[in-house]
């Protein structure tokens, strides 16, 4: 089921996603990105799993009159000059420039992409980032630089315009593993979650990387394919996740396990996670957050109320709602 995942992208096994200095999506980032957050329905399982080319403007040109034909300005067979008076040289040219210009079709608008900010370089960007970049010519490679540079500054604040500087960086260099890998960063952000899930593929064909997995089983919940999902969450090289990494797949399958109903399934899967860990990182508050969220609609209420507790009781930056939950079920069961 496709719900609204802005702002959810689940961090990815390795490095994890850069935000800001680094691009939307490149690999080895600077920080990893939050988790899954908390919203009115399913806050709890839905993972954090958080090119065309420029086409000229080309001028018609007449053809010639044949030998016995006759042409506006032109003579006559017999040589005799026609009624009609030859421009001046220079007065056609004039003519023609100052014709319309067609508007940008949809590739060109893409192509040249948002405004960039005077203040945004490319220099941002994280050196292995900059480092795939330099096959490409130098200007382009520094206009590509500055576009997924914007892409990462912009991805929390306006995902729809980090995902357009991503499809400008795109249009210029779309065989770059990085570049595919913003775009699809970036679409994820912004909702567009098959445009998403085709980048990342992309990204991962190129590459080889894994760390994709969490945001396109996400992206396979978010359009209606949980079994899909869960087929990604069962892949052998989960096992070499990180924990973050391994709790946001853990999310993720949780959330498809719920949307096909499978609610017991869906806390067999939270069980298998680390939820009784001493750490008090994010992706341990949202594992507890959710297993509290799968037992009350299972209608474990007793069992609910503690867990979220137990969530309120790590949760020092108020990631969840986990107290308001646990005030919640208090009043009901009062």
């Amino acid at each position: 089921m496709a719900e609204d995942r802005r702002g959810q992208r689940p961090s990815r096994g390795g490095s994890g996603a850069g935000r800001g200095g680094s691009t939307a999506g490149g690999r080895g980032g600077s920080s990893s990105r939050s988790g899954p957050r908390s919203d009115s329905r399913d806050s709890s399982t839905r993972g954090d799993a958080r090119g065309a080319s420029r086409s000229g403007e080309g001028r018609s040109a007449s053809g010639r009159p044949t030998s016995g034909g006759k042409a506006s300005g032109g003579k006559a067979s017999g040589g005799k000059p026609t009624g009609g008076k030859r421009p001046e040289r220079g007065q056609e040219r004039s003519f023609r420039g100052r014709s319309e210009q067609a508007p940008r079709t949809v590739d060109q608008a893409a192509y040249d992409g948002p405004d960039l900010p005077e203040g945004i370089t490319g220099a941002e960007l994280d050196r292995g980032v900059r480092a795939q970049l330099k096959g490409l010519p130098e200007k382009l490679a520094a206009r590509v630089a500055r576009h997924l540079a914007a892409a990462g500054a912009f991805i929390d604040q306006d995902p729809e315009l980090a995902y357009r500087h991503a499809l400008a960086a795109r249009a210029r260099a779309s065989r770059i593993a990085v570049v595919r890998e913003a775009a699809g960063e970036t679409a994820y952000a912004a909702g567009h979650y098959a445009e998403a899930l085709s980048e990342l593929r992309a990204a991962k064909r190129m590459n080889g990387a894994t760390d994709y997995l969490p945001i396109m089983a996400d992206c396979h919940r978010a359009l209606g394919n949980p079994e899909q999902a869960i087929k990604l969450a069962k892949s052998p090289s989960v096992a070499n996740f990180s924990a973050e990494a391994k709790a946001e797949m853990t999310l993720v399958e949780a959330g498809a396990r719920r949307d096909m109903g499978q609610l017991d399934a869906a806390l067999r899967t939270l069980e298998l996670a680390p939820l009784t860990s001493n750490s008090r990182a994010p992706w341990v508050v949202r594992l507890r957050y959710a297993y509290a969220d799968t037992l009350e609609a299972a209608g474990r209420e007793s069992d609910a109320l503690a867990w979220f507790h137990r969530t309120h009781a790590i949760d020092a930056e108020e990631l969840t709602d986990a107290a308001q939950r646990a005030d919640a079920l208090e009043r009901r069961q009062s």
